[in-house]
């Protein structure tokens, strides 16, 4: 299988597959499908090389990224989307939301 990430990021890859996600509704499904511990360890994983990943991908043409450049990008929405669950509800879910959901009508493109 060859490499869904940029050679530099290569500690990520075993998180390409599940956390390169285009859409917004991909990546909150799943957030929501997955447990606090898999966040938590992608999120430990992400979070200290995201200022790196960032300055990488701004070095980059946004209108022309390389694939791999934009699975780095969609690895840091799905970290985003992670963060505040991981970080203050300890949960996948938003607390006390029972089963409403959104669904985002524009997605961001880089």
């Amino acid at each position: 299988m060859s490499a869904l990430l940029p050679e530099e990021f290569a500690a990520l890859e075993p998180f390409a597959e599940k956390w390169c996600l285009a859409t917004e509704h991909e990546r909150y499904g799943t957030r929501l499908a997955s447990t606090t511990e898999e966040m938590q360890e992608f999120y430990d994983a992400v979070v200290p090389r995201a200022e790196e990943a960032m300055a990488y991908l701004e070095g980059l043409p946004f209108d022309a990224l390389p694939d791999d450049a934009t699975n780095l990008l969609h690895l840091l929405y799905s970290m985003i989307q992670v963060s505040f669950p991981v970080e203050v509800w300890r949960q996948p879910r938003v607390p006390d939301s029972g089963s409403s959901s959104f669904d985002c009508v524009i997605e961001p493109v880089p």
